[in-house]
């Protein structure tokens, strides 16, 4: 045999192991409750906010993200989390247009509703999908399209971590992480004081009205797997509003702050409370029993688990 004959067979098996790994098995993830499936693995993806850009980074996908969004215009950045990013740029400070997206040429985008997309916004699944670009939808932001959702749970980060393993052929990676999650958690819990039914409350943001966490938002999750309550669980929504008087009636024991990078963040909002006509008189306010965390610490992300830690250390001085 020639040795063209040789290289041209070479060449020719070599397109055929391409063709195979181009095609290998669709993989199909749920998508708030529709089937969302992948003919190959996305290799330029755009993931919106911190939280998901660090649920990215702990399967270590910086490879294939071309962009991030949504991350400087709002919050704070922890070093650790600079240095994961690296090089991959910001293509917007808060919500991406669809020629910030365009521009490059993603095959995937990871966001949520509220979280990068907004229902008849310009940029939603259904406008990207014109383009070659497909969605995959934060699970806890499906509440905001349907209310057929079950309440929050640890599983709103489980879960989300499992999918993208699956997306990215990181099955064993992703469930490694999340058996590593649970037995920290126990541990968490297990080294924790017994906060069975203690109230507590969560201030995002908002003066007129109190911008905080429902039903189906994480904080609920992290509460409950404390043992504790959210005052506002009856909320039929992830993150809404509720009136000053209703919290206030609850009498929460104790405060989850969130720490914003625009203004004084914690401190502004406890400063806030102990002058608000109502809420001064709450019990966590005037025993000023808080926790600040940061956003990421409390929308679906890997930083929620050392936050159930913090959580558990600040809330030693309830007692039952």
């Amino acid at each position: 045999m020639s040795s063209r004959l040789i290289l041209t067979g070479l060449a020719g098996l070599a397109a055929a192991l391409t063709v195979s790994i181009a095609r290998a098995e669709p993989v199909t993830v749920d998508n708030c409750g529709t089937p969302l499936t992948f003919e190959t693995t996305p290799e330029r993806i755009v993931v919106h906010d911190i939280n998901m850009s660090e649920m990215a980074f702990a399967l270590d996908l910086q490879d294939r993200m071309v962009g991030v969004t949504g991350i400087t215009g709002w919050y704070k950045t922890t070093p650790a989390f600079d240095a994961a990013r690296g090089k991959i740029p910001e293509l917007a400070p808060k919500y991406p247009t669809l020629e910030n997206l365009v521009a490059v040429t993603p095959d995937l985008f990871f966001a949520g509703w509220y979280y990068g997309m907004k229902p008849g916004g310009d940029v939603t699944p259904e406008t990207l999908a014109p383009l070659g670009i497909q969605t995959l939808v934060l699970s806890e932001s499906c509440i905001h399209l349907s209310k057929d959702r079950p309440a929050a749970s640890l599983d709103l980060l489980y879960g989300e971590v499992t999918r993208l393993g699956k997306i990215f052929g990181k099955t064993a990676e992703a469930d490694a992480l999340v058996a590593s999650w649970q037995a920290r958690i126990d541990e968490i819990k297990a080294g924790a004081s017994d906060f069975s039914g203690k109230r507590v409350f969560l201030y995002d943001s908002g003066t007129d009205k109190p911008f905080t966490a429902g039903k189906y938002a994480m904080p609920t999750a992290m509460i409950e797997a404390l043992g504790a309550v959210n005052v506002t669980a009856d909320m039929d929504t992830s993150w809404g509003t509720t009136s000053w008087e209703a919290v206030a009636a609850a009498d929460p024991e104790f405060l989850i702050l969130l720490d914003y990078q625009t203004g004084g963040g914690a401190g502004d909002l406890l400063d806030f409370l102990k002058e608000h006509p109502v809420m001064q008189h709450a019990t966590a306010v005037k025993n000023e029993a808080f926790v600040a965390l940061r956003y990421e610490e409390l929308t679906p992300g890997p930083a929620n688990i050392e936050a159930l830690a913090k959580m558990a250390e600040a809330m030693k001085g309830l007692t039952n």
